[in-house]
């Protein structure tokens, strides 16, 4: 028997950061998709998580824990993909440590991900936007920094981890202000900014205070700000634009949403996907197609640009006595002879 306490261990804190490269996100993700794991199998098996061993991890147990992700933790199918793509990443790590498991390892492998509904994304209209933009008090320096969050994190297109992860350093305000992203897969790009998110940065800088953090936004207390203050931030200030623009009240605005918002905004302003992708920081063009699908105005160029075929004219004709009876000409004639 392999106890896995040890190779989850050195998976998790040497190989996927030191030899991978992965990045934090990557290994916070694959640790909460393990906590997850070993606490179903601990209950499963009667047994605490630091005496789990390799063996016990067999296939039916990994699709039971699948299943119970969607049953009982109301999971969707991707969420439920991802899990699954964590362990089948630990599973090639141990093909190579513990060969005595590789049958067992190859069937895991073999587990297929789940098919998913591919819905259109979610997005917010010009007006509800600028109402998130507008909620924010200028005049505190709470508002101060929540306006410039927002108005960075939608002008940019930034992930939540972006945005929480940019430092002073990476702002560069001359000669032309630009910000440099640390995105997803240790992809780096820098962005221009816009005057009005140049000037809400300039604001919060001016009120920032001397903290001992290099993080250039930071909370209350004086500490980096985090997924979930803003997460906080963000569902405070929809609740307030809710009430100049009612039709939030319809929406689930997450700061996601702001980045698909963005993502559509450069679409409809320069229709080149290539732009978009290179705005967000897309590894592959594949991933930027799916705003193609919630833009109507490309289908509308299409629409425009195909000539449609012609129909063939013609009147219907009433074959049936009764339906004849019942038209409008039917219904005059008679009208005419009974008098």
């Amino acid at each position: 028997m392999t106890p896995i306490a040890p190779h989850i261990t050195f998976f998790l804190q040497q190989f996927l950061p030191v030899e991978r490269g992965n990045s934090i996100n990557t290994c916070e993700s694959y640790a909460y998709a393990f906590k997850l794991l070993f606490e179903y199998a601990s209950n499963s098996l009667k047994i605490t998580p630091s005496e789990l061993h390799l063996e016990q991890l067999d296939v039916p147990l990994i699709v039971n824990f699948l299943n119970n992700l969607e049953k009982d933790r109301g999971n969707g199918p991707n969420s439920r993909n991802n899990r699954l793509a964590a362990i089948k990443s630990f599973m090639h790590f141990m093909e190579y440590r513990v060969p005595t498991a590789l049958e067992q390892i190859r069937r895991i492998l073999a587990i297929p991900l789940k098919n998913a509904d591919t819905p259109l994304v979610r997005h917010l209209t010009g007006e509800e936007m600028q109402a998130i933009l507008n909620a924010p008090e200028p005049t505190t320096r709470v508002g101060i920094r929540d306006r410039a969050m927002l108005h960075l994190c939608f002008a940019g297109g930034l992930r939540v981890s972006e945005l929480i992860g940019l430092r002073i350093d990476d702002l560069n305000p001359l000669p032309a202000a630009s910000i440099l992203v640390h995105g997803k897969g240790r992809r780096k790009r820098c962005l221009p900014l816009w005057k009005e998110t140049a000037s809400a940065l300039r604001a919060w800088l001016a009120v920032r205070g001397t903290v001992l953090v290099p993080e250039l936004f930071v909370n209350a207390r004086g500490l980096p700000m985090t997924r979930s203050g803003f997460e906080y931030i963000l569902r405070k200030h929809v609740k307030n634009a809710a009430q100049h623009c009612p039709t939030l009240l319809t929406k689930r605005v997450s700061p996601h949403v702001l980045r698909h918002t963005c993502a559509l905004t450069v679409l409809q302003a320069t229709n080149d996907l290539r732009k978009v992708s290179l705005w967000l920081g897309h590894a592959n063009m594949q991933t930027t197609e799916m705003y193609t699908r919630a833009d109507s105005s490309i289908k509308l160029e299409t629409l425009e640009s195909v000539v449609p075929p012609k129909l063939r004219s013609g009147r219907f004709k009433a074959t049936d006595k009764l339906i004849a009876s019942l038209t409008k000409g039917s219904f005059m004639q008679s009208k005419n002879t009974s008098k």
